[in-house]
């Protein structure tokens, strides 16, 4: 018999209109309480499963702060907060280059590009009237990937100039980019996410020095891309940018083919991109892994994002043997680093707990690419996790600890788009 997931469908919804702010969402009440680039575009998809206008309008508000050099920054701060750290003052955006007068205050830095893949998907939706709101963003997602190209993926691979970028903030991917940085002259602060969730499932305090020492360096070179990246101590190739990128610039291949828009750009940066991506592959460990590019050195890390090369379209099977060995020593899949590392801690952010939103599109890839056992595993740990423990920011993936932020947006909206049974997603 199927399960009746309609209080948990109701659930969702509830959620998403509870964190609706007119226009975008914030994460969760309270403890992010702005704009954030990837955690917007799945709130977008999420909305689009009953309210497609509001999801195309999540879509739309955060391409409104892209910069003029094409960058969509990785927080709108579209209503001051004075309790948040670090907020608009201390990024200093204001007077960068790249940014252009009259944008909206924002962070110097990105963030996974997933809003071409779900633009995409919710076209597929709709497409009477997804299709002109489609056209109106092409040249915004354009002007975006060709940045991230230009600005970032200059080893063929997509490099992050701040853990923060590649969403992963914590992920052991950084320890000895990070371990290079001595953050002197960062003044006394007071964290919020300490103040509502408990400091053993967040960040470090010396993570969090060195985190306000890059946006420090980065603000003193002006947000200046060509400056950071001749200076910086930390840029490191990334898989999550990497395969993010790679699935978005197939996804815009494809909107272009309903829009009648050249592809010979967009087909130059797969072939790129796929390129870059063997720069990180590991034969060690048998995963894709990070890259610091200043030391040349590979992380050594087999994380989630390892398993994103099938999202990115890879057809690639070298990493299915560590994919089998990380689900069979996990309770729930996928954690976000292996279980059989010393440094994996089930409840620190992303050194271990399980994440929905990485567990969709891992999840989503792997089916697509054949390998529905895994895919399965996942989707259905995903709807166990939140059944039984509710929609929070992410899960420990040995017992189901519900960890960080309640009532979380992106789980909320992955929930309606994939994991629910009621979902009809593959």
């Amino acid at each position: 018999m199927r399960t009746d997931t309609s209080p948990l469908d109701a659930e969702a919804r509830r959620i998403l209109r509870l964190n609706d702010k007119g226009g975008y969402t914030v994460p969760t009440a309270g403890l992010y309480p702005y704009q954030w680039n990837w955690d917007s575009a799945f709130a977008g998809l999420g909305f689009a499963c009953f309210d497609i206008d509001r999801g195309w309008r999540e879509l739309e508000t955060l391409m409104s702060g892209q910069w003029e050099n094409g960058m969509v920054p990785h927080i709108l701060f579209h209503r001051p907060d004075p309790g948040y750290f670090p907020g608009a003052d201390v990024w200093g955006t204001e007077d960068a280059p790249g940014k252009g007068a009259g944008r909206v205050q924002s962070s110097g830095i990105s963030q996974p590009p997933v809003a071409a893949s779900f633009a995409w998907r919710m076209y597929q939706r709709d497409p009477g009237p997804g299709l002109a709101r489609l056209r109106a963003m092409f040249p915004g997602l354009m002007a975006f990937h060709r940045w991230f190209i230009a600005a970032r993926a200059e080893s063929g691979a997509v490099a992050i100039t701040h853990p923060w970028e590649a969403g992963r903030d914590n992920a052991p991917d950084w320890d000895a980019a990070m371990a290079g940085i001595t953050p002197e002259g960062v003044a006394p602060y007071t964290r919020r996410d300490t103040g509502h969730v408990n400091p053993r499932m967040r960040p470090t305090k010396e993570d969090y020095d060195r985190y306000i020492w890059l946006v420090q360096f980065g603000r003193e070179r002006g947000w200046d891309d060509a400056a950071i990246a001749a200076e910086s101590p930390f840029r490191v190739a990334d898989p999550t940018l990497t395969f993010t990128l790679m699935r978005a610039c197939r996804d815009l291949r494809l909107a272009a083919g309903v829009l009648g828009e050249a592809t010979s750009e967009i087909d130059g940066w797969i072939a790129y991109l796929e390129e870059g991506a063997e720069t990180l592959w590991n034969a060690e460990t048998g995963t894709y892994d990070s890259r610091d590019l200043c030391s040349g050195q590979l992380a050594g890390s087999v994380s989630n994002a390892s398993f994103l090369c099938w999202w990115g379209g890879l057809e690639d099977r070298r990493s299915l043997p560590v994919l089998e060995r990380v689900l069979d020593a996990a309770r729930y899949g996928l954690p976000s680093f292996d279980p059989g590392d010393p440094k994996f801690d089930p409840l620190r952010y992303w050194r271990g707990p399980v994440w929905g939103v990485m567990n969709m599109i891992a999840g989503v890839g792997m089916a697509e690419q054949g390998l529905t056992a895994q895919a399965e595993r996942i989707r259905a740990d995903t709807a166990r996790l939140i059944a039984e423990n509710g929609f929070a920011e992410y899960f420990s993936p040995e017992d189901g600890t519900p960890a960080g932020g309640a009532t979380f947006t992106w789980t909320a909206a992955i929930w309606l788009a994939w994991a629910s049974p009621s979902a009809g997603e593959g």
